[in-house]
């Protein structure tokens, strides 16, 4: 009887088990990267919350995902980047949410009422983010993303511009400074 043996390990073609294991490791770790970014992200607006700007350290997010804090630092350049990114993503939600405030109501005077409204109730419901975003200096680097607060809130604050220049256009509000209106 004719017996068929496969070739030995090193004559077949095609990744080895090994490969095939780390490859699976690799690709893993590809996925789940932008999930541990957001993990951390939740975890440091938890504590952002709870125990405001000075309460937040590296640690003890990494505590409370249950990472070593090594982890957090291969997303996050500092504790300061966490926390510009943290009320980044805060503020961009703000203003997704100013927007659907706002297409609500059809007269834009209505809607800038309301949008204000919204604006300070966001503020009083998440005080330390408030704070962490507008009364905690962040540093500027020089061809970096600017980490200024008025960056932070830029996405809501030119929201509000055009929402009041659009009632200056319609005479719905007296002819202001528009960029100054909006500051107030």
């Amino acid at each position: 009887a004719l017996s068929i043996r496969p070739f030995p390990l090193r004559h077949r073609r095609g990744p080895g088990a090994r490969e095939v294991a780390r490859m699976g490791a690799q690709e893993r770790r590809v996925r789940q990267k932008p999930l541990l970014r957001q993990e951390i992200l939740d975890a440091a607006r938890d504590i952002l919350a709870r125990e405001g700007h000075e309460g937040l350290s590296m640690r003890k997010v990494a505590r409370r995902i249950e990472y070593s804090p090594t982890a957090i630092y291969l997303h996050f350049k500092d504790r300061d980047d966490l926390v510009f990114s943290v009320c980044e993503q805060l503020m961009d939600g703000l203003a997704k949410e100013l927007q659907q405030v706002a297409d609500r109501h059809a007269d834009p005077l209505v809607a800038l009422e309301n949008v204000l409204r919204r604006y300070v109730e966001f503020g009083l419901k998440h005080p330390r983010h408030y704070h962490a975003t507008f009364g905690i200096p962040h540093d500027a680097e020089e061809g970096a993303r600017s980490r200024a607060p008025e960056t932070l809130a830029m996405p809501a604050f030119e929201f509000l511009e055009r929402l009041v220049g659009q009632c200056v256009k319609e005479k719905r509000l007296a002819k202001v400074d528009v960029r100054a209106a909006s500051s107030a």
